[in-house]
């Protein structure tokens, strides 16, 4: 076996990394890393692993210099020979309309599929990590694992969700390519670390108990996964001899928590009593009225920011949506722990970080 990992200096990528370092795979593993030595890449992921608790160094040798809006970097890069699985989390995940998404997303990701198709005929599997938040407004909930939902353009709410399915689409053209899509749906903390290996979404929902205003109903379901579960579920589906789909969620599917035992298990967590007695439902065009609640109840910020990412939240929230994880239970996979059971680490590892500080891994 020989498996490339992109994106293991991020968030998905980092919890793939500790998952493969559980199982003792870390040595035949290679890295695609932006960086400007192989020993600066190197030490790239050794740190993020740590940051799950994994210390251990990785070498040099085991790093492909990389940079997806720069294909030619890699195009010749002797480690892409040899392959037997790729898992492709590198992505630039962003919320904002970054102009460099579609060049990192798309056209970097088609690049780097095509010198893998060629450099390693005998490649049996591309897990290829999108999201689940793809498939775009007005589905039924549990959402289904399809390829139609989210071909319309025109629906997407921000443009990295567009290029990811895009991605998606084009790396199914390639002829012969042995691509798996996984949809990982709303990634938050990790099920022992909380919030330290990187403390992504998870402001939102600081930031909702602390306005006590939000655009969830009390009774409806939030569909997150721990990061470390997430990280297993893509190396069984990257290591498993067949796999019965193309297409899998990542998800809680039918353990997914309430919006109101969020609250609970927050309030403990916490110290506080439940917001839910004082909770105001909001629609997303109301978010703006809550500007003057911003720095009485979150300190000082930057107003415009909080709007803009409480107003794409809020509209991601509004959909209601819970993914169906059937596929993926059927071929083995333990379902993820429900995030009220794991939501006290996250409360713990970041209650002293400030806000604006955990927004900027989702506003890059």
């Amino acid at each position: 076996m020989r498996l490339l990992l992109t994106g293991a200096t991020g968030f998905v990528g980092g919890a793939v990394a500790a998952a493969l370092a559980g199982r003792d795979l870390l040595a035949s593993t290679v890295f695609l890393v932006r960086a400007a030595t192989p020993a600066e890449g190197a030490r790239r992921v050794s740190a993020n692993l740590a940051r799950f608790g994994v210390e251990t160094a990785i070498t040099p040798d085991q790093v492909v210099l990389g940079d997806l809006t720069e294909p030619q970097a890699f195009a010749a890069a002797p480690g892409l020979d040899g392959l037997t699985q790729v898992i492709h989390c590198a992505a630039l995940a962003t919320f904002s309309t970054n102009p460099a998404i579609w060049a990192h997303n798309v056209d970097g990701t088609l690049a780097l599929a095509r010198a893998v198709h060629a450099r390693s005929p005998g490649l049996r599997r591309w897990v290829q990590v999108g999201t689940a938040m793809c498939c775009g407004p007005g589905l039924p909930s549990p959402v289904a694992e399809s390829w139609e939902a989210g071909r319309d353009e025109e629906a997407h709410l921000v443009p990295y969700t567009r290029s990811k399915i895009a991605a998606e689409l084009a790396l199914r053209e390639l002829p012969g390519f042995p691509l798996v899509v996984a949809r990982p749906s709303i990634v938050v903390g990790h099920s022992r670390l909380g919030c330290a290996p990187s403390p992504s979404i998870f402001w939102v929902l600081r930031m909702a108990f602390a306005l006590e205003r939000f655009t969830c109903s009390p009774a409806e379901r939030i569909d997150i996964i721990p990061s470390d579960w997430c990280g297993e579920a893509l190396v069984s589906l990257a290591l498993a001899p067949r796999l019965a789909h193309d297409l899998y969620h990542l998800s809680a599917g039918g353990r997914s928590n309430r919006f109101d035992e969020i609250d609970v298990a927050y309030a403990q967590a916490s110290g506080r009593e439940p917001v839910l007695p004082r909770y105001q439902q909001v629609a997303v065009d109301e978010l703006r009225s809550l500007v003057p609640l911003f720095e009485q109840r979150l300190g000082r910020v930057n107003r415009l920011l909080i709007l803009r990412a409480l107003t794409l939240y809020g509209a991601f929230a509004q959909l209601n949506y819970v993914f169906d994880n059937q596929r993926l239970l059927a071929e083995g996979v333990p379902p993820p722990p429900p995030f009220a059971d794991y939501l006290a680490a996250c409360v713990r590892s970041s209650e002293h970080v400030p806000m604006t500080e955990q927004m900027a891994a989702d506003f890059k």
